[in-house]
């Protein structure tokens, strides 16, 4: 009995101690806050949020993958020229220490599953990072080289590899899409809002959506990647009632804000995109779409010198009528932005002839491309300042960074993502599988035909979303294939 007294008493003690140190700790955290607010400092209220993402880091993950996925479309950039230096807050302090993170469990304890190393589309990702890191090596900018491919580490890592394990988990693929596009409704609501004031206007479209987005560009590519994953969300019979209203109302958000965009390249995007699901529904054999591009592109050298003409003859700029501004994609004489990037992709290619092998390093295009310009393609908006951006496409800048390699690797990223996407909507026996594997790809085609005209991966708005929708499409194809019952998917209606 006196050993029991004695050992509820050395409990109570002990828990006296803990609860006077916990006391204590939190009467100089108030009062120290107390002073430094006096002293207009603020930083140590951020220290009881640095402990909770902390403990997340080590203990869920996944939690914070979500919430980086939640906090990207409302990040801020903060660009410093002077020192060639742009971080976006506070998604990429968060991916730089999931990055961290990884390559010590990587050295520590290695729990990764050997089939994400296996597959095709981890090898290509792989290898077009090894030859980025030579490009590195052999950059005329090395210190601009290695930032770019440290910025393309921690998006990969963390939205790639660890995203398949996230997705292995079929519930984290919806909270996935949800987490990104939420923050986004509400940057559309302030983008619309903001357009109202200047009475919806094509110039005001370009920039009301800063600070969030740079400009209407890559705002329009992220509309148009999600809104055939929200197409699928909402026809598909697989989701309840509720999942299926709410999921068309956030459809007709993107759909609006992506017309107010005034993003010519999206709307192309999207058009191709269903192009693309007429010929996977209809089941058109590749053979007919060989010989249909073949033919395409005879007709087109045959009369390429009455196409350019008729080209060169659209005077029709950009307009805030919608079959006008259409008109204007086609406009290359009058038409800035279209003039603008004629000249960069120019540039691009005499860069690549200058170095086809290495490149000039990845990272490099805008701070070394003002020489190849030529007096005669240059616009209003041309600059020699290098801050006006990059090669506005995912194609020709990797082509003058990297050099023919760094081509062929896009190439392939697209390639095998295509091919994994098809072959999880062909072999799935569930109709969520199913349906996610080509609402997904469809997302991604939006994204890499718009890669033709822009290009976004060096940010974390498009880089989070597209990594993302990447590694659901290869977990799928790990994870997900034999799944044959709607029960064993939580969440779906059997």
């Amino acid at each position: 009995m006196r050993d029991k007294l004695a050992e509820i008493k050395s409990y109570l003690v002990g828990g006296n101690v803990k609860i006077t140190v916990l006391y204590l700790l939190s009467v100089i955290f108030i009062g120290l806050n107390c002073y430094l607010v006096y002293r207009q400092t603020y930083w140590l209220l951020m220290l009881p949020v640095l402990l909770v993402i902390l403990y997340l880091y080590f203990y869920a993950l996944d939690v914070i993958l979500l919430l980086i996925a939640f906090l990207t479309p409302i990040a801020l950039n903060i660009t410093q020229f002077e020192f060639n230096v742009g971080i976006s807050l506070p998604s990429e302090p968060l991916l730089f220490g999931v990055l961290v993170l990884f390559f010590v469990k990587l050295i520590y304890d290695n729990t990764t599953d050997r089939r994400i190393w296996k597959h095709p589309m981890t090898i290509i990702i792989g290898l077009q990072l090894m030859w980025m890191l030579i490009a590195c090596i052999t950059s005329t900018l090395p210190l601009v080289s290695f930032k770019y491919l440290l910025a393309r580490l921690w998006f990969v890592i963390p939205f790639y590899v660890l995203g398949i394990h996230l997705f292995s988990n079929m519930s984290n693929i919806r909270k996935f899409i949800w987490a990104y596009t939420i923050p986004l409704v509400g940057v559309i609501f302030y983008t619309t809002y903001n357009h109202s004031l200047w009475g919806f206007e094509e110039q005001a479209g370009h920039w009301v959506m800063e600070p969030f987005y740079n400009d209407h560009t890559a705002y329009g590519a992220v509309l148009a990647l999600f809104i055939p994953v929200f197409l699928g969300f909402t026809f598909s019979g697989v989701y309840s009632r509720t999942t299926r209203f709410f999921s068309f109302v956030v459809l007709c958000i993107l759909m609006t804000a992506i017309v107010l965009s005034f993003c010519r390249a999206a709307w192309l995007s999207l058009g191709f995109a269903f192009g693309v699901y007429f010929i996977v529904i209809f089941r058109i054999k590749f053979k007919w779409l060989a010989s249909a591009a073949i033919i395409f592109g005879f007709i087109f050298y045959l009369f390429s010198f009455q196409i350019l003409d008729a080209l060169e003859k659209n005077k029709q700029d950009s307009s805030k009528n919608f079959v006008e501004h259409l008109r204007s994609i086609s406009n290359i004489s009058t038409d800035a932005s279209n003039l603008e990037r004629i000249n960069r992709w120019q540039s691009a290619l005499r860069m690549f002839e200058d170095r086809p092998v290495f490149g000039y390093g990845p990272g490099t295009y805008q701070f070394e491309y003002a020489p190849f310009q030529r007096a005669e393609e240059k616009t209003l908006i041309s600059t020699n300042a290098g801050d006006k951006g990059n090669a506005h496409s995912e194609y020709i800048g990797p082509l003058a960074e990297q050099g023919f390699p760094g081509l062929v690797f896009m190439l392939a990223v697209v390639g095998s993502m295509i091919v994994t996407a098809m072959r999880v909507y062909r072999r799935a026996q569930n109709r969520e599988v199913k349906m996610l594997s080509l609402s997904v790809m469809l997302s991604l085609i939006t994204y890499f035909f718009h890669g033709t005209m822009n290009n976004f991966l060096d940010t974390d708005k498009a880089s989070v979303p597209v990594w993302g929708m990447i590694a659901i499409l290869v977990a799928m194809d790990i994870y997900h294939m034999g799944i044959k019952k709607p029960g064993e998917i939580p969440g779906v209606e059997k």
